[in-house]
């Protein structure tokens, strides 16, 4: 029989799985366990995934979703943003959908996955559906992190070459928030793992012509994750070796895999203080290039005018596996000029920012970019793989900027780090203007104002199916 502390150390018996072993510690850990840092730390997560799902609630991939979702069945369980209520499975759904539109949801370097947008909802669907205390949802939104984000530690980088971890790792991370909020035991935490795994699903082809099927990705693994623990607890068993199986997870969606990830320092350290924040709305991999491109301007106090008449060439220097999925050079819709690394970078000279505004619709052609000054730069715009970049991701996002200009000189900038980061980071105040430009703007300020004080109030509330109710936002 294993003693409570040697189940949060990681330690098993030799007839454990790995994958049991997992789950036994995840299943084991109470609020208590929780270190005050990653109380904060949850905290800010949560904070900054409602300002993405309340945003991202109202645009059209979100609509359609919720539309689907109510002809799935009607229930009074859990809050849908903008949407009425539903199952919590199906608010988890569309919430997971609706966070993970504007690109603004948070993302960790080194497994990939952006967790908030499956983990959250799930977490949030569940609590308000079996009354879940404050103290609950942030344990079960911290435990969903460490499983996703252990598990896509695992498999990177050769697991991102065709699968898209926010679809596929943060399955496993939902089924273990919502386990936890019903408080399954370890053998059964098992069981929600295996049924997790096998559902563990999203392919990158999606990023070749920009379909919404990405948005897809996070909600499908929030309502994967929900029925995963229903079933769990329902006694419906799940493979015992889901991720180290001979047709497991690993084996299956990977060339190449560590399996130390999973265990080293579990119950001991917190990979949701490793979070990582978006302060652009497009790809993560974009953001390092993008801030250098800002510093470099803001240095220079050059205004939109100054870089057009004298920058004459514009190289980007990054690291390979971001490279694939942010390579696109002449950006037709919205959707392609957050992955198109030169546009963002582009953007962010001539105008000092990259957010919703450098997105819109009216800015794109079939043909192209319909702003000339964009499409000039753009022009004078080049990207390179760089092997020194390369071999420092994942545990760094780098990249590095040569601006030439007309009269010869040359400044350079460099960073592995995007702001955001742990390496770079960001003050909750800092969160929190994000959140409100992002609800206010859409919803007006007293709504704005509403959500951002029930954030604060996560860790006192005594029911979580309370906390939301006034977000509906029909």
């Amino acid at each position: 029989m294993l003693s409570e502390r040697d189940k949060l150390t990681g330690k098993s018996s030799d007839k454990e799985s790995l994958s049991q072993r997992l789950a036994t510690v995840l299943a084991c850990t109470g609020y208590a366990d929780l270190p005050p840092q990653v109380v904060t730390d949850a905290k800010r997560s949560v904070l900054d995934w409602l300002g993405s799902a309340l945003a991202g609630a109202i645009e059209p991939a979100a609509r359609m979703v919720q539309g689907v979702a109510k002809c799935l069945g009607s229930a009074q369980e859990a809050t849908v943003f903008a949407g009425g209520r539903s199952s919590a499975a199906n608010a988890a759904l569309v919430n997971g959908v609706a966070s993970h539109i504007l690109e603004l949801d948070d993302v960790h370097k080194g497994s990939i996955v952006h967790p908030a947008a499956a983990i959250i909802p799930a977490a949030l669907g569940v609590a308000e559906k079996e009354h879940a205390d404050g103290h609950a949802f942030l344990l079960a939104v911290a435990l969903g992190y460490e499983a996703a984000l252990r598990i896509g530690e695992a498999v990177i980088p050769s697991h991102y070459h065709y699968w898209h971890p926010t679809g596929t790792v943060a399955t496993f991370g939902s089924a273990v928030a919502a386990g936890s909020l019903l408080k399954l035991s370890a053998t059964q935490m098992a069981d929600a793992l295996g049924n997790a795994g096998t559902q563990a699903a999203g392919l990158w082809e999606f990023n070749s012509d920009g379909t919404m099927s990405k948005h897809l990705h996070p909600g499908k693994a929030a309502f994967n994750g929900v029925l995963s623990a229903d079933l769990a607890r329902a006694g419906f068993t799940g493979a015992a070796k889901i991720l180290e199986g001979e047709r497991g997870f690993f084996q299956a969606m990977s060339a190449s895999f560590d399996p130390t990830r999973i265990t080293e320092g579990l119950g001991k350290t917190w990979k949701i203080s490793e979070n990582c924040y978006k302060l652009h709305s497009c790809c993560g991999h974009t953001h390092t290039a993008i801030d250098i491109a800002l510093d470099l301007r803001s240095q220079r106090k050059w205004s939109s005018e100054d870089v057009l008449g004298k920058v004459t060439g514009v190289q980007v220097e990054t690291y390979g596996p971001g490279y694939e999925i942010v390579k696109e050079t002449n950006p037709r819709s919205p959707f392609q000029a957050k992955f198109s690394i030169a546009y963002c970078v582009a953007a962010g000279l001539l105008e000092g920012r990259v957010t919703l505004e450098q997105f819109s619709p009216q800015r794109f052609t079939p043909e192209g970019i319909s702003d000339y000054a964009v499409a000039e730069l753009l022009q004078r715009t080049s990207v390179r793989v760089a092997d020194d970049l390369t071999q420092k991701f994942p545990s760094a996002w780098p990249a590095r900027l040569v601006l030439t200009l007309n009269d010869g000189s040359v400044f350079r900038g460099s960073s592995d780090y995007p702001r955001g980061n742990p390496e770079n980071p960001v003050s909750t105040r800092q969160l929190e203007e994000k959140f409100l430009a992002l609800v206010e703007s859409r919803f007006g300020y007293d709504t704005a104002s509403s959500a951002l004080r029930a954030t604060h109030s996560v860790e006192e509330c005594e029911d979580m199916s309370t906390l939301f109710c006034n977000l509906l936002l029909e």
